[in-house]
């Protein structure tokens, strides 16, 4: 196994131990990380392929599909690749400036999930509640500025972290114990007052994340009357199907995110090691199921990904036709 030859006594560089108490089976560890990983890519790979090649699925619902299989993409990408370096190669090292730009795409990229998610609850609202009036007010054009929206917003509220970070002096123990430079797991690397960047980091996570969750709640409970207004058994039926996908990718993302957000601030009692994985498998397991879930719960685009296979199979399906 190569070792990285930066110490902790480097002033630029921090060490990433992995998942403490475990470090004898990181090599056992990384085989469904790097699973998970690489099937979270294919996934959102082949939702961006089919959508892009498809001129049917250039619709809002798709649009939004695509913007969270980007999401997912950067997100696993900002963490997985550094935590496999760490259990395959012991590669520990982390300048810095590599682990605040860690710190910005991973946190900027789940922000823009969470709008995505938004997004994507308004959507359902309005294609349920406002059917006929779906397509003057969710165009192509409409959700793109959306995502935009998102993203921006994203950027502007996480950018002063690392801004914020790099300012910090640093202590001259530089050990992380983590798999990746989590904010709070950086903030406590400081030997100065860190007061400003907790005060942020929990304004964020509970006002920002709980005003996304409050507006997606609030979607819903109108779907749930809109729906309840409905006498017809088969148009309930209907109409909840169209809200599973989406409902199944909240539970998928949101789950782990508050979990891990909570037990990292407030579940001191809780081992360490337990603190790092689960918050490793939000960049896992979203990123893997979101594709497989809209996958199987809309017939559109599984039928369009089945075809795709079928014609690469199929011998007889050349360009070259008998004259």
């Amino acid at each position: 196994m190569a070792v990285f030859n930066l110490t902790p006594s480097d002033p630029a560089t921090f060490i990433l131990t992995g998942i403490p108490s475990l470090e004898a089976a990181h090599i056992w560890i990384s085989i469904p990380f790097s699973m998970f990983y690489i099937i979270g890519l294919l996934g959102n790979f082949m939702v961006l392929f089919v959508v892009g090649k498809e001129q049917t699925l250039h619709k809002p619902m798709y649009l939004l599909l695509c913007m969270l299989a980007l999401t997912d993409i950067t997100m696993s990408t900002s963490v997985v690749p550094k935590a496999l370096c760490i259990f395959w190669f012991n590669l520990k090292g982390i300048t810095v400036g590599g682990c605040l730009t860690q710190l910005f795409f991973l946190h900027a990229g789940s922000m823009t999930h969470s709008a995505v998610l938004v997004t994507m609850a308004f959507d359902r609202y309005v294609a349920i509640c406002n059917p006929l009036r779906y397509a003057t007010i969710l165009t192509n054009a409409r959700i793109a500025k959306l995502g935009l929206v998102g993203l921006t917003r994203a950027v502007l509220i996480i950018l002063p972290i690392p801004l914020l970070l790099s300012r910090q002096p640093f202590c001259d123990n530089h050990i992380i114990p983590h798999t990746y430079c989590e904010h709070m797991a950086v903030s406590k690397m400081s030997c100065g007052d860190t007061t400003v960047n907790r005060t942020y980091g929990l304004v964020i996570t509970f006002v920002v994340i709980g005003l996304d969750l409050t507006l997606i709640a609030l979607s819903y409970g109108l779907i749930t009357r809109a729906v309840l207004r409905i006498s017809s058994r088969k148009a309930h039926q209907k109409a909840l199907n169209t809200c599973t996908a989406h409902i199944c990718v909240m539970l998928t993302s949101c789950t782990p995110f508050l979990f891990t957000t909570l037990t990292h601030r407030f579940g001191h009692g809780i081992p360490p090691h337990i603190h790092i994985i689960l918050a490793n498998l939000y960049f896992l397991l979203p990123p893997m199921l979101n594709p497989i879930i809209y996958g199987v719960k809309t017939k559109e685009l599984r039928d369009k990904v089945g075809k795709y296979p079928c014609r690469m199979g199929s011998p007889g399906e050349t360009d070259f036709k008998p004259v």
